[in-house]
């Protein structure tokens, strides 16, 4: 389950990085060119969108590759990650699979407790 969780935390922060990089992006050019009515509108909360694009990734990847060792740790990281990219980027087509994948990689790491090593997190 570990290793599971290694691996989907991993490729839900690759997708995640790709989401928040056209996310922030996306946010600048608006902020850059101007709102389009109908077309390109800027967001409510910019600055929390643009945090989330970098913070969100990141505690994937990190929970991921923590997930081995430390899987209390690490599950509760890709948790964190899914709870983030759901609160800046909403759930949509775009963000179905790494929310997705940050989710079930979070529970598999927390509850890889005994089965794996002798020294469990509870």
């Amino acid at each position: 389950m570990r290793n599971a969780a290694l691996v989907l935390g991993i490729i839900a922060g690759l997708l995640g990085l790709i989401v928040g990089f056209f996310s922030y992006g996306y946010t600048a050019a608006v902020e850059h060119f101007g709102a389009v009515e109908g077309l390109a509108e800027q967001v409510e909360n910019v600055d929390r969108l643009r945090v989330l694009a970098v913070l969100s990734p990141l505690l994937a990847i990190t929970g991921g590759a923590m997930a081995r060792m430390r899987a209390l740790w690490g599950g509760l990281l890709l948790l964190a990650s899914a709870f983030g990219m759901y609160w800046g980027f909403g759930f949509n087509v775009f963000t179905v699979f790494p929310i997705a994948f940050a989710g079930v990689a979070g529970v598999l790491a927390l509850a890889a407790g005994k089965p794996d090593e002798a020294k469990a997190h509870f």
